[in-house]
């Protein structure tokens, strides 16, 4: 709700710091959860101001009380802890707290929130209009997902035998059919949320509820834990409700970025091939903060957020087109219909559980081991000296071309000249339609590298994982599975057009080619560039596949900064203008002039030549907002600058 709240007002670039009477009802989990979606909001950052629940939570988790009353003395005396007393702000939006309902947000963005009383009909509707679906002819049978054999599954089985947007599968032992908004992923996955005592141990008392009603997870969810935190458990195994989550199928899997960051891993192939072949609309639920296109899992489009009691929920209801405010999430014991309010811990139940087995010894334990690691990284053999050896026949790891053509003397300011379209794009292009993540498909240039060096598309990994090598990471970057090139209508992917020779091919190769001939690049794009979470290599992908300058309507903070820091110069499109009012259509050959003296924020001639000669001039304005964006943006780039200012210190 407050992501929804701050992207509608527009908080881009800004410092967002929460006040008012209903803050002390947030428990300090909540407020970072709240923090740490500055990104999605847009926000330079979310601030909360320090009071008793700060320091209630710093003795909780073992923290020093010398360190507690250090941080309560510093925040009192500048100014950063709590008052009563409303500043003076340059805007205040005001939240009900009363208001807020259980919600889930997608199928696309985090800020897209759907109360759960409207997820169905709203999952309807984006079926159609989102996905270009229609709906299934039975979608209204509440009781669709009743047991074998019974009556209801029966005439279900005759109606969906022939339909469109089902698919029969068997899988595990069981038969079953598969439908658009069918939920094959449901994780519990590594957040902020992750490490709240209260939506974790809801989660759990939830499951535990479930379980002895008699229900089951669907036999097409694939189901995952992964805590923000080895803490979550232990406070999970101490109140005796993993082994009810584990019954469910949400096994620990691991601690770290897991399915929100498309470590999903692949589904069965007997799903995938379902939805392949059935051209399915799957859906995901996870507890994550980011479900951005392409993110998640490459077989599932619609990707919803919600707190890990919902991911439950939705496991055993197996679909995002159930309305489970009214409809049942599933049979139990004597094929009673088991509700989700049936099942929904109270307030006092959590709070109880909380009291009862979160203890401070749990953060000193896992806390004073933290550095030693398992068995597996404390038997890594480690290299000495003060420069890594890198190894040529690694797929991991590989020296960075950052500094090849690094001189100490800084480099004369360059018009762009001849430039190219890499990539026309529209609004809301995410880091995530940027940035190399996830899973590395075979067919992309990142998958016959890998084949290439003997590498089996089983041993692929994620981008992820293999980050540390920029052949890769090239090869990844905007390559989003998603992404649609206007240079190429009608395609999604990683393709675009290489205008000297005509020919339609992957951005990578397209860059390489325009590389071998001298031949700067540009993207042009909608307003919102690069929406969501910091996403580096969205920079330093495009600073490597040769693009000099992006012309935007208008960017997101982080990665704008980011390109300014690869040396990428980031414009806007002045008074109002698009590439789409300029008349511009990616086939042009593009100029930017540039004064010898640059200062932030000037504004631009850039001359856009159509094939058959007619030009269009317009103003850009520069996105250089500080002189020190543009000093690095002049150097190269901050590691450029770093490094000439630590040899020019020798």
């Amino acid at each position: 709700a407050v992501t929804q709240m701050l992207r509608t007002h527009g908080v881009v670039g800004k410092f967002v710091e929460f006040c008012g009477s209903g803050l002390t009802r947030l428990s300090l989990a909540d407020r970072a959860t709240i923090a740490n979606m500055a990104p999605e909001y847009g926000a330079t950052c979310g601030f909360f101001p320090v009071d008793d629940e700060t320091l209630t939570y710093m003795r909780n988790s073992a923290r020093d009380e010398k360190l507690v009353k250090t941080v309560e003395a510093y925040s009192k005396e500048q100014g950063l802890w709590h008052s009563d007393e409303i500043a003076a702000y340059s805007d205040l939006l005001t939240l009900d707290m009363s208001s807020v309902e259980p919600s889930l947000a997608g199928p696309k963005r985090p800020q897209d929130r759907i109360s759960l009383s409207a997820m169905k009909s709203q999952w309807e509707d984006d079926l159609s209009t989102t996905f270009g679906k229609a709906a299934h002819v039975n979608n209204s049978t509440p009781d669709r997902f009743a047991g074998e054999g019974s009556q209801a599954a029966i005439e279900y089985e005759a109606a969906t035998a022939t339909a469109e947007g089902s698919a029969e599968v068997e899988y595990n032992g069981q038969r079953f059919h598969l439908e658009h908004g069918a939920v094959v992923i449901a994780a519990i996955t590594s957040c902020t949320n992750t490490s709240n005592p209260s939506v974790m141990l809801g989660a759990g008392l939830l499951a535990k509820k479930a379980v002895e009603a008699g229900l089951v997870t669907k036999p097409w969810v694939k189901t995952s834990l992964a805590p923000g935190s080895k803490v979550v458990t232990e406070y999970l195994k101490a109140s005796g409700l993993l082994p009810y989550l584990e019954k469910l199928g949400f096994y620990l899997v691991g601690y770290g970025c897991t399915t929100c960051i498309g470590n999903s891993g692949p589904l069965p192939e007997e799903i995938s091939k379902a939805i392949e072949e059935a051209d399915l609309v799957a859906a995901s639920v996870l507890s994550g903060n980011r479900n951005f296109e392409g993110r998640i899992n490459p077989h599932v489009r619609a990707n919803y957020l919600a707190s890990p009691p919902l991911v439950v929920a939705y496991a055993l209801a197996g679909t995002v087109e159930r309305d489970l405010i009214h409809e049942p999430l599933g049979e139990g014991e004597g094929g009673k219909p088991v509700y989700l309010k049936d099942l929904w811990p109270s307030q006092e139940e959590i709070k109880q559980t909380i009291t009862e087995t979160l203890k401070p010894e749990m953060f000193r334990e896992q806390y004073a081991k933290i550095y030693d690691g398992p068995e597996y990284w404390q038997n890594i053999q480690g290299v000495g000296g003060e420069l890594y050896n890198f190894d040529e026949n690694s797929t991991y790891i590989q020296e960075p071309p950052f500094f090849t053509s690094l001189t100490l003397d800084v480099p004369p300011v360059e018009p762009v000249r001849g430039g190219r379209v890499l990539a026309l794009l529209g609004d809301s292009i995410t880091t995530d339609h940027i940035s190399p993540a996830g899973a590395i498909a075979p067919t992309s240039p990142a998958g016959q590298y890998l084949i290439s060096k003997g590498v089996t598309p089983r041993d692929f990994n994620s981008y992820g994982s293999r980050r540390g090598n920029h052949e890769i990471m090239m090869r990844g970057t905007f390559a989003n599975i998603r992404i649609k090139n206007r240079l190429v209508p009608g395609t999604e992917g990683g393709v675009t057009k290489h205008f000297p020779s005509g020919e339609q091919m992957s951005i990578y190769d397209a860059a390489m080619r325009y590389q071998s001939e001298n031949v700067p690049l540009v993207v042009l794009a909608g307003t919102e560039y690069g929406t969501g979470s910091s996403r580096d290599w969205a920079a330093k992908g495009t600073y490597l596949l040769g693009v000099k300058a992006v012309i935007a309507g208008s960017y997101e903070r982080i990665h704008r900064s980011n390109l300014v820091f690869m040396g990428v110069l980031p414009l806007e499109f002045a008074d109002g203008a698009t590439w789409k009012s300029l008349g511009l259509t990616g086939d042009e050959t593009f100029d930017i002039e540039l004064p010898n003296t640059v200062e932030p924020r000037q504004r631009y001639t850039v001359k856009a030549t159509k094939p058959q000669g007619a030009t269009i001039e317009f103003t850009a304005q520069s996105r250089l907002d500080s002189a020190v964006e543009v000093r690095y943006w002049q150097q190269g780039g901050i590691l450029h600058t770093v490094l000439r200012d630590l040899l020019q210190a020798k």
